[in-house]
């Protein structure tokens, strides 16, 4: 997003990232800007659901679940991996007018989560000899952007995954905001499905933000082209190829790129949006919505397990061989020294000094952290159902470092 992670009022914790924000109501849209630090919200209270047995030790990481719920966060769904096993954890409600519990087993919009699963293919196909990281976007995608200053032939594909394009954030666009996360045009356009060429038409409507390479800016538009990218070398469309590449051979049943498809497979819970530039008033379901409008910036749908094992399959060196690892995880610095972005993938110290890798994701009714230690063997993944609060660094504290 803009060099964003929307404000929305989780996008305004987000900002230290160096993310910039819009209005409080594109917490519907950081269509995933990464949740880089999270300060506690206000907010109501909540039921708390039960957790499945634990085989380690995360009292810690459950009171901060209820913490969150307790200051208005609907529900959370959570596990966690490490060598003691899996623990399932759920706090808060999955449906405001049943009040049924959350499950351990939903899934939901994982949003900016994406971005990893198309850098991933866009590396491997590099380690295959099909593309350079350094090829230039004009040469998959002639002449696409252009325009306000905008130019494709100067802009890597380096820098498209890293954020240091400078090309404009669709996701910041006043119209677009106003078409997508107001109650108005929300529920008008829900259903509208979105090309990605009037995604980023939408951008280079605008001036870049800095020429290419010279500063660091969070950009949905990045991702949309990395993925026309994948479609114009494979021939396929982006999903498919993660599907093929990413959610198959590690058996993700959880986990699917849904296109134009407004519905979430269940098991799921519903997902809760003020669809304002506050965070009070009304209270929106907004569990069905045509994606189209993320695209390859922010479509996927995951479990919080398909997401743990992703992230550790990675980290593992399974998805990738090791020059493409490296070149994921080297970082370019967003947060002084606890935090740095690599190509679609989030480093951060936590302030135990555990180092994370992962990503995070909002979109309507849906904000998501998933993360991992360097060497895959402790995993965390969750869910808010609700857009407008919520604290996910203290979960991840609670989770790693114990407080």
């Amino acid at each position: 997003m803009s060099a964003s992670t929307a404000r929305t009022v989780r996008t305004v914790r987000m900002a230290r990232t160096g993310l910039v924000a819009a209005t409080a109501v594109v917490a519907a849209l950081a269509l995933a800007a990464p949740a880089i630090a999270a300060a506690p919200a206000s907010g109501g209270s909540a039921s708390t659901g039960s957790a499945a047995p634990a085989r380690g030790d995360h009292r810690a990481t459950r009171k901060a679940m209820d913490a969150n719920v307790e200051k208005g966060v609907v529900g959370i769904a959570v596990e966690a991996k490490d060598e003691h096993g899996v623990w399932k954890a759920t706090s808060g409600v999955g449906d405001l007018r049943t009040g049924e519990a959350r499950s351990a087993h939903d899934r939901f919009r994982a949003a900016s989560i994406t971005k990893t699963f198309v850098s991933t293919v866009v590396l491997q196909l590099a380690a295959e000899g099909r593309l350079s990281l350094d090829d230039k976007v004009d040469k998959w995608l002639p002449g696409l952007v252009r325009g306000k200053g905008n130019d494709g032939r100067r802009v890597t594909l380096r820098q498209l995954l890293n954020h240091t394009s400078g090309i404009y954030n669709y996701t910041d666009d006043d119209d677009f905001q106003r078409a997508f996360f107001l109650a108005e045009g929300f529920f008008k356009n829900r259903h509208r499905t979105m090309t990605p060429e009037q995604l980023v038409g939408i951008a280079t409507k605008h001036k870049p933000d800095f020429a290419p390479g010279t500063s660091w800016n969070y950009s949905n538009t990045n991702y949309v082209l990395a993925g026309m990218v994948i479609e114009k070398v494979t021939g396929n469309w982006y999903g498919d190829e993660i599907r093929h590449r990413v959610i198959e051979p590690l058996g993700l049943h959880g986990t699917k790129i849904p296109g134009t498809d407004p519905t979430v497979p269940g098991p799921h819970s519903r997902a809760y949006s003020k669809l304002a530039e506050t965070t009070t008033g009304k209270t929106y379901d907004v569990t069905e919505y045509n994606p189209s409008a993320a695209n390859s910036s922010g479509e996927l749908i995951a479990s919080p397990g398909d997401l743990n094992r992703f992230y550790s399959a990675l980290m593992r060196g399974k998805l990738l061989p090791k020059r493409q690892l490296a070149e994921m995880k080297t970082t370019v610095r967003v947060d002084g020294k606890r935090t740095g972005y690599g190509l679609g993938l989030v480093e951060r110290k936590l302030s135990c000094g555990v180092q994370l890798w992962g990503h995070s994701g909002g979109i309507h009714g849906s904000l998501s952290e998933a993360v991992t230690t360097t060497d895959g063997s402790h995993s965390l993944a969750f869910n808010f159902n609700s857009d407008w609060t919520g604290d996910s660094e203290a979960i991840m504290e609670a989770e790693f470092c114990k407080k």
